[in-house]
Formats: structure tokens, C-alpha cells, sequence
């Protein structure tokens, strides 16, 4: 986009404009140790190589920026959402970068690692009961009913600037694959991901398959996703995209966590090892194709199940 020479001399944009190259342009990650299938490849998107360490930079950045170039934030207001984790870092790496102020609300149940983070930034925390984000969502959206000219809220599980970041992920996707990609899938938890890289996808090739993924259970430890059949569905999400819909179970991820590390020698996070028993569950089934998926994160903010995982295969 085309700033205008009155918004380039805003201080914020500025600003944006500093930091903008270090969001996206990750790298993809052959997927060779744990599928051996003559004519079928697996890649992982490594999303947790860019400013603000996940898959949810991408959103939080976008969500920001085109909040500033409609004027709807300034340096007087704070910013304000409610995260599961993820989406909130990356909120208070880019508004510590800008110099703006950030108030969350998060599931309580979120990992020790998260909390220490964004207390790190200084962002205002609220917590609420449990782990779904929806009573989050309910605690932020009355704030904002009663002080609406003292935020920005960026309500992330219904702005279209969410999914529309994803756009630049199909992109390098299909740069990165030589445009072969075939199947595509990712977790739902705001769905932006899956939504924004989908829509995309399918406007380049309407044969490109697209497979969500969910967890098999209601109660289910594995952060930012959603069981649809039990949980709010996030207003950005169209349940006409997915051409199909893989369950996965905690267990299988956390199995995947430490054959991952075994094998391909790298730790990866819950919701990425997820993603990838989904991706390996769809390259099991076709005889030829290219299925794509995103690793969210690395281990770093999932010290204590990393120890889990670790004392199961002590011997």
C-alpha cells in the first residue's frame, strides 16, 4: 500500500514502517524423517521466525496498522483484546515498538511462560475463568461498551484485517513450493489463518484442497485452538472454505512434539505439532500431492510440557 505523504509524517507510521520487513518472509520446512511416500511432499511454515515469535504476528501487525491508517488509533488510546496467548505477545511486541499501551484479557489457564512475557512488556493483564477465550472475549467487549474513546479494540475473532494478513502466507506458500501446493491445512482457533491463506489459495488453484483442523475433544489442552461444536465460532469464519475437517487428539501432538525433535531436530509447540499429525494424516491418504501447513510456534513459551513429554521418555 501507498501511504500518503501527510500519513508518512505521522509518528506511528513511522514507525510501522520500520518494523513491517521483519513480519512475515518465514521460512517452510521440509517435512523428510516422518513420511516416506514416493510423490507426496509435507512442508511447515516456521512462523515463529518473524517479530513477535508465532503465526499471530502476522494478524497483530496487520490488525494495528490499518487501525492507524484510518485514524481509529492514536497514541492516546490503548490497545485492547482478549488472546489466548499468542496474538497478545505479538500485540506487545509491536506496541512496545510503537509506544503505544496494551491491555489483554486472557484464559487464566494460559501457560506461566505466556504471563511472564507480557508482564515483561508491561501490558495490563485481566484474566478470565477457565480456559475458553470467549469469556474473554464478553469481559473485553463490556469494556470497550463503557470507555469506548480510551481504546482501540482490535477484537481480532471478527476483523477482517485478521484473515486478510494471510493473504502474504499463501503467498510465500506458493512461492516456496514452486506453486505445487495442493492441500492445505491449519488449525482454527480467531480461523484467520486458515481463512486468509485459504481464500488465497483457492483464488490461484479452485482445485487446491483445504482441511481444517480441530481437536477431537471439548476439553482439550492445546491453546488457541477451538472445538468448533462447543465453543463461540469467531464471525470471521466461513464454514463454506473448508473442503474437509481432520480431528486431532492432544496425545498425538504431544507424542509428535518428541518424534519431531527425535527425528527432524526441532522442539515445537503443541498447536504446530498438531498441525503437523493433521498434515501427515492427509499425506497418508493421497498417492501424489504437496500438503502445506504452519508450525504457529516453537517450544519456548511450553517449558512445563516440554518436561511432560521429556519425563514420559526417560529411561
Amino acid at each position: 500500500m501507498n501511504y500518503s505523504a501527510t500519513l508518512l509524517e505521522s509518528g506511528l507510521l513511522k514507525r510501522i514502517e520500520t518494523i513491517k520487513h521483519l513480519v512475515g518472509n518465514t521460512p517452510i520446512f521440509p517435512i523428510k524423517s516422518l513420511i516416506n511416500k514416493k510423490g507426496v511432499q509435507v512442508y511447515a511454515k516456521m512462523e515463529w521466525r518473524q517479530f513477535g515469535g508465532s503465526v499471530k504476528s502476522r494478524p497483530a501487525f496487520n490488525i494495528i496498522k490499518q487501525a492507524i491508517i484510518r485514524g481509529d488509533l492514536t497514541k492516546e488510546k490503548t490497545i485492547l483484546d482478549a488472546s489466548s496467548g499468542n496474538t497478545g505477545i505479538a500485540y506487545a511486541h509491536i506496541a512496545a515498538a510503537l509506544g503505544l499501551k496494551l491491555k489483554l484479557c486472557i484464559p487464566e489457564q494460559a501457560t506461566e511462560e505466556r504471563k511472564r512475557i507480557l508482564k515483561m512488556f508491561d501490558v495490563d493483564l485481566i484474566y478470565s475463568e477457565g480456559n475458553r477465550t470467549g469469556v474473554s472475549q464478553q469481559i473485553v467487549k463490556e469494556l470497550y461498551r463503557k470507555n469506548p474513546e480510551k481504546y482501540f479494540y482490535a477484537d481480532q475473532y471478527s476483523n477482517d484485517d485478521n484473515w486478510y494478513a494471510h493473504y502474504l502466507t499463501a503467498e510465500e506458500i506458493l512461492r516456496q513450493t514452486n506453486q505445487q501446493v495442493t492441500h492445505f491445512c491449519s488449525s482454527l482457533g480467531t480461523t484467520g489463518t486458515f481463512m486468509g491463506t485459504g481464500r488465497r489459495l483457492k483464488e490461484f488453484d479452485p482445485n487446491v484442497q483445504l482441511i481444517s483442523l480441530q481437536p477431537d475433544s471439548p476439553d482439550h489442552k492445546l491453546e488457541g485452538w477451538k472445538h468448533l461444536a462447543t465453543q463461540s465460532i469467531p464471525s470471521i469464519y466461513d464454514d463454506k472454505l473448508a473442503d474437509g475437517t481432520e480431528f486431532v487428539s492432544c496425545d498425538d501432538a504431544y507424542k509428535m512434539i518428541a518424534d519431531f525433535a527425535k527425528y527432524e531436530g526441532l522442539l515445537i509447540s503443541p498447536s504446530s505439532a498438531a498441525n503437523l499429525v493433521g498434515a501427515l494424516k492427509i499425506a497418508e491418504r493421497i498417492d501424489h500431492g504437496c500438503v502445506v501447513t504452519v508450525f504457529t510456534d516453537n517450544a519456548a513459551k511450553y517449558s512445563s510440557v516440554v518436561d511432560e513429554i521429556a519425563s514420559k521418555h526417560r529411561t
